[in-house]
């Protein structure tokens, strides 16, 4: 019997690409304000330098454990002309929004790494399916636009959010709190950040009209075998990865109490455990014949991802360890050793850390132009593969420059390779990735693949804590060498993976 054949998308316009994506600007102006001010809101209601790894870890481990899911999830609704991404966009949007209001609000620490979870977990539930929408509604040769268009908006929506406390100061809005606390810019910034969120991703909604399942179903109309074959080849394994798995977080969780590691650890030696035992689950049901669960699914799809796809995944890992350094470390590094002020109650600090919220404009501004101009050029001349590895060690040399430059106005040029990095990690990997994934299957892959941006975050936010504290105390700026070296060793890791034809 004859397959069905398979009907190509239609090409968007410029305009079609526009609202696809633009509800990314304001999912990413509440990244944005919480990646350039938490550490701030965290210190300026009494934590220390050490203890910002551990009030972080919420943000990506609320990543690791939303992401997948919901993109399982979105590859499988449908409520009729609403379609199967755009209900987590509304929903995630209103959460987000509600987030940000009340996060300045809060009145002790632990109320604001409570919102710093609610809030990262509302991002993911609206950015997870916005990656597969574009793989959704794009044909290949529209994939690398959609995703160069997607990190536009990504830099410009980080500009905004980056750049709103700076800016209320200028405006005469009070940047110091009297008595120490939360600073008007920065409640302020948060609110207006909130609004913009949920107007933009309204944006996207009302101007575009999903595919139904049945048109997808033309489009790929081989993907019900692949998703079966990947469902036999979970009931054939056997438990043995689950068992090493399952042993290396028991000696993870054994080593911090023997050792006197820092109790966040425990979090990496957990997460290893319940991955393990997770895994013997799923292939359990799937030997019992009861592999339709969301469970079955995504450790089915997780042993079985393609190889351009692992060796992809590595790369994110590399990274985003980098990314996750500068998040947490920025404005801690800029505030003590270019403002001379690790007082978080001092106006200078407060200086320090608005100048932070400049230094995030500009290399995300730079990730907006780079991302429709330069790296599209190199692209067409030297490959992606080859485009990113460059990119990449423009990232490592930004974040190297940290020790040799000495005025903070001078950080605007590390930001600026720091930023053709950003431009390249939010555009690249996903270009070369999407056309290589099955379309009715974008959303859980998606899902999966970003778990490499989430479990390097974790092992930073539960390791680096302990390294600062036993080794630099007093010194963040080595966090920067940190994030120079990993983000060259992606730089080597992309060198594996071979440029898509």
């Amino acid at each position: 019997m004859d397959e069905p054949a398979t009907v190509e998308k239609p090409r968007q316009s410029l305009a079609g690409l526009w609202n696809i994506s633009f509800g990314f600007f304001g999912i990413q102006i509440g990244f944005a304000l919480q990646n350039a001010n938490m550490s701030r809101i965290f210190q300026s209601l009494g934590t220390s330098i050490d203890n910002l790894p551990a009030l972080w870890v919420a943000a990506p481990l609320t990543g690791l454990l939303v992401q997948p899911v919901i993109g399982h999830m979105s590859d499988r609704t449908w409520l009729g002309r609403f379609g199967r991404r755009r209900p987590y966009f509304l929903a995630g949007a209103i959460l987000a929004g509600l987030s940000l209001f009340a996060m300045p609000e809060a009145p002790a620490l632990i109320f604001a790494a409570l919102m710093l979870w609610v809030l990262d977990a509302s991002l993911n539930i609206s950015m997870e399916p916005f990656r597969a929408f574009v793989g959704d509604m794009l044909g290949k040769d529209q994939h690398s636009a959609g995703y160069a268009v997607q990190t536009a908006f990504i830099g410009a929506g980080a500009v905004v959010g980056s750049i709103i406390p700076w800016a209320l100061e200028r405006l005469g809005v009070a940047n110091v709190a009297q008595g120490g606390g939360i600073p008007d810019t920065v409640r302020f910034a948060f609110w207006l950040g909130g609004g913009a969120l949920v107007l933009s991703v309204l944006w996207t909604i009302l101007t575009t009209r999903e595919f139904s399942a049945e048109e997808l179903a033309r489009f790929e109309a081989a993907a019900e075998a692949e998703e079966d074959h990947t469902l036999r080849a979970l009931a054939a394994r056997t438990y043995t990865s689950c068992a090493v798995w399952a042993a290396a977080g028991a000696l993870v969780v054994a080593a911090v109490w023997r050792v006197g590691l820092e109790k966040e650890v425990y979090l990496l030696g957990g997460l290893l455990l319940a991955y393990g035992l997770a895994s013997a689950l799923a292939i359990a049901l799937a030997k019992a014949g009861r592999s339709a669960g969301t469970l079955c699914h995504i450790v089915g799809d997780f042993s079985g991802m393609p190889p351009v796809m692992k060796r992809l995944a590595l790369v994110q890992f590399f990274s985003w360890s980098a990314l996750f350094i500068m998040w947490i470390n920025t404005t801690p590094v800029v505030a003590q050793v270019f403002y001379r002020a690790p007082d978080a109650k001092s106006a200078l600090y407060q200086e320090g850390a608005n100048w932070v919220d400049v230094l995030f404009a500009t290399y995300n501004g730079v990730a907006a132009i780079a991302a429709l101009t330069l790296l599209p050029i190199l692209a067409r001349s030297i490959g992606r593969v080859r485009t990113h590895v460059a990119a990449l060690l423009c990232g490592a040399l930004g974040y190297a420059s940290f020790f040799v430059v000495r005025d903070p106005k001078l950080l605007l040029v590390s930001e600026l390779g720091i930023g053709i990095a950003w431009a390249s990690i939010l555009a690249m990997p996903y270009a070369i990735l999407a056309s290589s994934l099955p379309q009715r299957k974008l959303g859980i892959f998606m899902g999966l693949f970003n778990v490499f941006v989430v479990v390097p975050q974790l092992l930073v936010a539960s390791v680096m804590g302990s390294i600062m504290k036993h080794f630099f105390p007093t010194e963040p700026i080595w966090t920067m060498a940190f994030a120079a070296a990993v983000m060259a060793l992606a730089a080597l890791a992309m060198l594996r993976v071979e440029e898509p034809v």
